[in-house]
């Protein structure tokens, strides 16, 4: 009877972690990393430095694209004998172009409990700060290595209607925006620089006007960008109906709603 409670008491947390800000870890996810046996991460120096951040003292297991099929097996055979492991990135949410997809997977092939604590995305957190439409997004990674693939990808994502949000390594800013401004030169973009960071910054434009600002310059900064869908140009007046603003601005719809702060004074608030 107790070997079976122990063999069913297995479990794998997949925790997000700070991106930048070391501040933007949870509760919950540093009581989860307490309980964990071990922590599986993508690399020992990351690792390391987060277990320092939290005074945490635990075994590391290393997990990356180097790894292999018979590692994941070797975990998921640890959590089946009741191991709790936690799974970590380098930063942000685990899986969300990073790897543990594969060791997911089996977990739930072995009706391995999974528990996701979620927490800090560099991909949320650009979206955001955007200002483009967030009612529809799509995520689509790295554009790849080469100029042929990244503009073969950028074609394909020229006729997608929604907002897309792209990852790329913070050497490739040059090359990614000289492929941007050829395939989409008209396309409004956002570029958010170390996010979370006190020294963040943000760059807007369109991506010949993005090009042209960072041609020149030395960077070396996590980035991610944010463009907007083929749906919708900022920057043509004829997406601006300015009868229909006038008419919502002196509709029910748009006079405040109020509210009482902490301070007891009455807030403006919108019905959204």
């Amino acid at each position: 009877m107790d070997e079976i409670e122990k063999k069913e008491s297995g479990k794998l947390y997949v925790i997000s972690t700070p991106i930048g800000n070391p501040e933007d870890i949870t509760l919950r996810a540093m009581n989860l990393l307490k309980l964990s046996d071990a922590v599986i991460c993508e690399e020992f120096k990351e690792g390391a430095k987060l277990m320092h951040h939290l005074n945490l003292d635990k075994e590391l297991i290393e997990y990356n694209e180097h790894s292999d099929h018979m590692d994941v097996i070797d975990i998921v055979m640890a959590m089946k004998e009741g191991k709790k492991y936690a799974l970590i990135s380098d930063c942000g949410t685990p899986l969300l172009a990073d790897p543990g997809l594969d060791l997911v997977k089996n977990c739930i092939s072995q009706e391995i409990n999974i528990e996701v604590a979620p927490g800090a995305s560099s991909i949320l957190t650009a979206l955001v700060r955007s200002g483009f439409d967030t009612k529809e997004f799509i995520f689509a990674g790295f554009l790849g290595r080469t100029d042929s693939e990244r503009k073969s990808k950028l074609k394909k994502l020229a006729k997608e209607s929604r907002t897309i949000i792209l990852l790329e390594t913070p050497y490739r800013l040059q090359v990614f925006l000289e492929s941007a401004k050829e395939v989409l030169p008209n396309r409004q973009a956002y570029i958010g620089f170390n996010l979370t960071h006190a020294y963040e910054s943000h760059s807007y434009g369109t991506f010949s006007e993005l090009f042209g600002q960072y041609k020149d310059k030395k960077m070396k900064a996590e980035f991610v960008v944010v463009f907007e869908g083929s749906g919708f140009d900022f920057s043509k007046e004829k997406d601006f109906d300015r009868d229909e603003v006038k008419k919502y601005k002196s509709s029910e719809y748009h006079k405040p709603r109020y509210g009482s702060g902490s301070d007891g004074k009455k807030r403006g608030r919108s019905r959204y």
